[in-house]
């Protein structure tokens, strides 16, 4: 009987959530054009409209249309171990 309440003190305590990783950068503003200028992600060099490391909901996009290196969890388009030829370049400022 000592052994069985402690034993159910445990199982009805609520569990911990798991803390939430933050972004490292911020998200795009929604007044950014995508394919602008303005919409780079500097952390990891790409359009942050197109960034799944910093909005990880938009890697079910990528997955749709067969453009997701599995083994790096990132966009093949975007994927530069197994491409290291690519090139992703920030556009230029309008107007300069």
């Amino acid at each position: 009987m000592y052994f069985i309440l402690p034993a159910l003190a445990c199982a009805n305590s609520a569990p911990t959530p798991a803390a939430t990783p933050t972004p490292t950068s911020t998200p795009a503003v929604a007044t950014v054009t995508p394919g602008s200028y303005e919409d780079w992600c500097p952390e990891h060099a790409v359009p942050e409209s197109q960034c799944t490391q910093c909005n990880p909901s938009l890697a079910a996009a990528f997955k749709a249309t067969n453009d997701w290196c599995a083994e790096h969890a990132l966009p093949e388009s975007q994927c530069r171990t197994c491409s290291p030829e690519l090139k992703i370049e920030r556009p230029p400022k309008r107007g300069g």
